[in-house]
Formats: C-alpha cells, sequence, structure tokens
C-alpha cells in the first residue's frame, strides 16, 4: 500500500469551511466526516482533516497557533496549468481568502498563495515537467 498523507488543520466554523473547499471543487469522504470534524480528498493518497479547533486540540499537547498570526504549515497543490492555478485562486479570492503572497512566475514554474478562512496558506502551482532533470 503506498503511503498516504494526511494533513491536520484546525478550523473554527466546519460547515463554513467545508463549503469553502467544496466550491474550489473537493468532495469529501463521508465515513470520516462529522460534527466535529471533515476529511477532504485532495487526491486518491491526500487528504485534509479539518478539525473544529476544540476537537483538535483533544490531539495535541502544545498550544494552537493562530494561523492568522502564525505560519504553521504551507499547503502547497500542484495543477496541470497556469490557468487552472488562477482559476483557483480566483475563486478563492471571491470566496473570502486573501492573497498569502505575490505570484512567483519562474516561467518553468508558476504560484499563486492564498490564506483560506482560517488563515491556513494554501500554494497553488504548476511546474513544466519537462525542465525536471531525471537523476
Amino acid at each position: 500500500m503506498a503511503t498516504k498523507l494526511f494533513v491536520n488543520l484546525a478550523v473554527k466554523d466546519l460547515p463554513k469551511t467545508m463549503e469553502f473547499f467544496k466550491e474550489l471543487g473537493f468532495k469529501y469522504n463521508a465515513q470520516f466526516t462529522d460534527d466535529n470534524a471533515a476529511c477532504m480528498i485532495i487526491n486518491e493518497e491526500a487528504y485534509a482533516m479539518l478539525l473544529v479547533e476544540e476537537f483538535f486540540k483533544g490531539f495535541i499537547k502544545k498550544e494552537l497557533v493562530d494561523a492568522h498570526k502564525s505560519t504553521e504549515v504551507l499547503c502547497a497543490l500542484m495543477k496541470d496549468s497556469k490557468e487552472q492555478v488562477n482559476e483557483i485562486f480566483d475563486k478563492a479570492l471571491a470566496m473570502g481568502a486573501t492573497e498569502a503572497r505575490e505570484t512567483q512566475d519562474m516561467g518553468f514554474m508558476y504560484s499563486r498563495a492564498f490564506s483560506d478562512l482560517d488563515g491556513h496558506i494554501w500554494e497553488v502551482g504548476w511546474m513544466d515537467i519537462n525542465y525536471i532533470q531525471p537523476e
């Protein structure tokens, strides 16, 4: 079995956060979704567990950071084209996200980043696969 990735993120308003990501095109696994958590499917090997803050705190010993003030993680999603990057970025901003940094365009790689409703940073990028040299 391939290694699967589950990124856990604390959220203030689960239904609102779920709707935000649904509008960006993500779906949820109902088997792992309830009033405390939602399992957002990124792809068949990667998921984001959106956990209500109080529920999230049950899994940690450290203090929970406020992602609007501090950065605890940078989630990066790669898309198939610059147009797809712009589409998801523009849609996120229209739904209340904020720009996390300026657009980066290196020719072979293009990325934009937004902070979601809870302040988590999502970088959306594209890379010309032909630029990567095999080892």
